[in-house]
C-alpha cells in the first residue's frame, strides 16, 4: 500500500488544480509585506464569484423550466459561498491603515469597482444598471456585460414562475425593459402574499422565497463587511481607480434585489 502512495500519478492533486499556475498568479509589484495577502484575498474573492455566477446561472435555467428541487440547491450554496466571502473581509481587517497607505501607490488605477464578474452577479440577481459598464467599454469582457445587463434576471424568472402558476402578474411587469432594475410591484406583493398565507398549498414557492430571503440577507452582509472594512482601513478617502469608496458601497445597501419579499413580511 505504501508503495502505491509513492508511485507518480497519471493526474497528480496539482495537475488537476492547475496549481503551477495558480500559485503563480501573485506577482506583487512591492517588497510590502501586506501586499500578498491583499492579491490573494482579491483572487480568492474573484473565484468565489465564479462559482456564484454558475451556480445562479443555472438556478435561474432551472427556475425557467419549473424545476425547482436543483434550484433551491445552488441558491443555498451561493449563501453559503457569501459565508466565505464576508470571513475574507476579516482577514483583510488585519491590514492597518498604514500598511494600507504604504501598499496603495503600487495599486495604480486598479479597483475592485472594475470587477466585471461582480458586476455580472449584481446583473444576474437583478440590480440592473447600464451606467456600470462604462468602466468596461474597452475591454474584451464589455459583450458578455451587455448581454448580461438584458438577459432576465434570476427574479424575473421567479416572477415569470409566478405568473405561470396562475397569479395575476401585469402584463408591464413581465414585458418590462430587463436592462433596468425591478421596481416594486403591488401585484407581485400581493402574489407573494398569497404563497405566505398558505404555506402548504404553495410550499416550492415558499421555500423559493425564502431561499431568496436569504441570499440577498448574506450578500448585503457582504456589502456591509466590505463598507465596514474600507472604513476601517481608509476611512472616506476616494477609492482606487476613481470610485467613491465607502460613500458608493453604502449606497449600494439601500436598494433590494427582491424587494416585494421584503415586503410582504410587513404585509402579513
Amino acid at each position: 500500500m505504501s508503495e502505491k502512495l509513492h508511485t507518480p500519478p497519471a493526474m497528480s492533486y496539482g495537475d488537476y488544480l492547475g496549481l503551477d499556475t495558480l500559485l503563480s498568479a501573485q506577482r506583487p509589484r512591492s517588497d510590502e509585506h501586506d501586499e500578498l495577502l491583499f492579491i490573494i484575498i482579491h483572487q480568492a474573492s474573484e473565484l468565489w464569484l465564479k462559482l456564484s455566477i454558475h451556480e445562479l446561472s443555472a438556478a435561474r435555467q432551472h427556475i425557467r423550466d419549473d424545476d425547482l428541487g436543483p434550484a433551491f440547491k445552488m441558491i443555498a450554496r451561493v449563501s453559503r459561498i457569501q459565508g466565505q466571502l464576508i470571513q475574507s473581509w476579516d482577514v483583510l481587517g488585519t491590514m492597518t491603515p498604514s500598511d494600507y497607505h504604504a501598499l496603495r501607490p503600487h495599486l495604480g488605477q486598479s479597483s475592485g469597482f472594475q470587477s466585471f464578474q461582480y458586476r455580472m452577479l449584481e446583473f444576474l440577481m437583478g440590480a440592473k444598471d447600464a451606467s456600470m459598464l462604462r468602466v468596461h467599454e474597452t475591454t474584451e469582457v464589455y459583450g458578455v456585460l451587455e448581454a448580461a445587463l438584458a438577459e432576465p434576471s434570476l427574479y424575473d424568472e421567479c416572477v415569470r414562475l409566478l405568473s405561470r402558476r396562475g397569479f395575476d402578474i401585469p402584463a408591464d411587469v413581465l414585458e418590462r425593459d430587463l436592462r433596468q432594475p425591478h421596481e416594486a410591484n403591488a401585484a407581485v406583493e400581493a402574489a407573494w402574499v398569497s404563497v405566505y398565507r398558505d404555506p402548504e398549498r404553495y410550499w416550492d414557492l415558499y421555500e423559493l422565497a425564502e431561499k431568496l430571503v436569504d441570499l440577498e440577507f448574506r450578500f448585503q452582509q457582504w456589502r456591509f463587511a466590505h463598507l465596514k472594512t474600507v472604513e476601517r482601513i481608509i476611512g472616506f478617502k476616494q477609492g482606487t481607480g476613481g470610485s467613491a469608496g465607502a460613500a458608493y458601497l453604502a449606497k449600494a445597501l439601500e436598494g433590494s434585489f427582491f424587494p416585494e419579499l421584503f415586503r410582504v413580511r410587513t404585509s402579513l
